[in-house]
């Protein structure tokens, strides 16, 4: 019964809070809908780990998309064989993954050593930076220790699982041989997107498309008039 309720029920419970619990968020807290910035109380740590992790977590992402979105056939239509494709997921892969994880860290240390910023975290928000650190390190880790491109490869069992689940035709049997540190790297991730909604994860969605149209902001420097002195008459 682990196996179905793993690959089968976890994924669609997970999308489900993912969806509606954004659009509950946004039609009872559009004022809590930010990244609640703290960079008023701690600029230095933050600006370092904002910095790598946003980067990392970008290339990251993209990794994601190339590896499980795009069939293992389109690859092979181009051309790509699998030692190239396998290079080029390492080649890119690890620094981005080590730029997300040394950012998420100075993260992490910031929130819990700057008293200003520890006094304002919310349980939210060290529950994201648990997951996100689950995620980075067990993602990290499957691909320094799969650096041989004859090991595992996810883009003929994980990809065709996600891509089943996202089709409404689940098959855990892709996941039967994944081993254990891409399950929990997988669970990890249905993990984020569950507690997405009730997090500052929620600022990720927020595009300032208004901005393009809004009016000018007029500023004018408030000149206080000159008065004219009396002369001392002598």
């Amino acid at each position: 019964m682990l196996r179905p309720f793993l690959w089968v029920i976890l994924p669609y419970i997970s999308l489900t809070i993912f969806i509606s619990g954004h659009i509950w968020r946004y039609q009872y807290d559009q004022f809590g809908w930010t990244s609640k910035s703290s960079e008023i109380l701690e600029k230095k740590q933050l600006r370092l780990g904002s910095l790598l992790f946003h980067w990392g977590i970008l290339f990251v992402f993209a990794g994601h998309v190339m590896g499980i979105f795009i069939p293992e056939s389109v690859y092979a239509t181009l051309g790509i064989t699998e030692e190239t494709y396998h290079l080029i997921a390492l080649v890119g892969g690890i620094p981005a993954g080590l730029a997300a994880l040394i950012g998420l860290l100075i993260l992490i240390r910031r929130r819990a050593t700057v008293k200003r910023v520890r006094a304002t975290s919310s349980r939210g928000d060290w529950i994201a930076l648990f997951f996100l650190a689950v995620v980075i390190l067990t993602g990290l880790s499957a691909t320094l220790f799969n650096i041989d491109s004859n090991g595992f490869d996810y883009r003929t069992t994980i990809g065709p699982w996600f891509r089943s689940v996202l089709a409404f035709r689940p098959n855990p049997a892709y996941m039967e041989q994944v081993p254990i540190i891409f399950q929990i790297h997988v669970i990890a991730a249905l993990g984020i997107f569950a507690v997405w909604p009730f997090t500052r994860l929620v600022h990720i969605f927020s595009l300032p498309l208004r901005y393009f149209n809004r009016s000018y902001v007029v500023y004018r420097k408030h000149m206080p008039k000159q008065t004219d002195q009396p002369h001392d008459i002598y």
